[in-house]
């Protein structure tokens, strides 16, 4: 026997689920109604339930600033902060990408040898301790306060451990039915690995890298509070703060809320893509 094509084997190892997504196709107005509206009312919401707050108690800016103060200085300082999200996403883009790939690599890496699985799980989990406090500082004097290599190095870190850990687990959760399954269809290597290794660990990827996607994103900027150059997020918080400007903190806060969404959604869309290819 030659064995089936990869499409042929992928689609008999396809769950039901998947063949009625594709046949029924996707309305994107109702995915708007059902995704986007509900947390977006439940915001408006909120915003109006604070301003009132606010405005009725009397709560002095330093303790919670009125988000009508905050918008006016959003959009006063929209270039700003425009720039600090770009700096601190830029590092937190790099170091996700440069952790999903090494995680990857060694969650392959880990499910081939069970020697090596050994000795990277429990270095895994002590690098996931490890705080950015005390790593931050050590960083940037190895490499300059005026370097962002240590705050892509630290953002690489918290991607890389449930990228590592996501994936390895995707990789364990093949089922031994679908691979006798491949040995009764005499299908190679090759077509075993993207017919059933592959589509087992992919969701279990994108958990991973949805993840580290947020932790990049606060680790980059938790790592500008403590030196390195002065155009980040965390920089410009702590210098609005210290100036006793509460609101416009607070505006750079919303930027990094904004690229902390920003990241988690496009996250999303890959694995959204991607499905639709499966």
């Amino acid at each position: 026997m030659t064995g089936l094509p990869d499409a042929a084997i992928a689609t008999q190892l396809a769950p039901p689920s998947a063949h009625r997504r594709r046949a029924r196709g996707d309305n994107p107005f109702r995915w708007f109604v059902r995704v986007v509206v509900p947390p977006v009312a439940l915001f408006i919401v909120l915003v109006l339930l604070v301003e009132l707050v606010v405005v009725a108690a009397g709560i002095p800016p330093f303790v919670l600033a009125s988000p009508s103060a905050i918008w006016a200085q959003l959009v006063q300082y929209a270039p700003q902060v425009l720039a600090a999200t770009i700096a601190t996403g830029l590092n937190a883009l790099i170091g996700l990408v440069i952790g999903a790939v090494i995680g990857v690599l060694l969650a392959i890496v880990a499910s081939l040898t069970r020697v090596i699985d050994g000795m990277l799980v429990p270095i895994v989990a002590a690098v996931a301790v490890v705080p950015i406090v005390a790593l931050a500082p050590v960083l940037y004097t190895m490499f300059g306060s005026t370097s962002e290599v240590a705050r892509i190095i630290i953002a690489s870190i918290a991607a890389f451990v449930p990228v590592f850990l996501n994936t390895l687990r995707g990789f364990r959760q093949v089922r031994p039915v679908h691979r006798d399954l491949m040995r009764a269809y005499a299908a190679t290597p090759r077509q075993q690995t993207w017919a059933v290794t592959v589509p087992s660990a992919l969701p279990h990827f994108f958990t991973g890298l949805r993840i580290a996607s947020s932790l990049a994103v606060i680790s980059a900027l938790v790592a500008e509070y403590f030196g390195g150059p002065r155009q980040g997020l965390g920089s410009a918080i702590t210098t609005a703060a210290a100036s006793s400007a509460y609101a416009r903190a607070w505006a750079f806060v919303i930027g990094a809320i904004l690229l902390g969404l920003v990241f988690f959604a496009l996250t999303s869309l890959i694995e959204r893509v991607s499905s639709r290819h499966r």
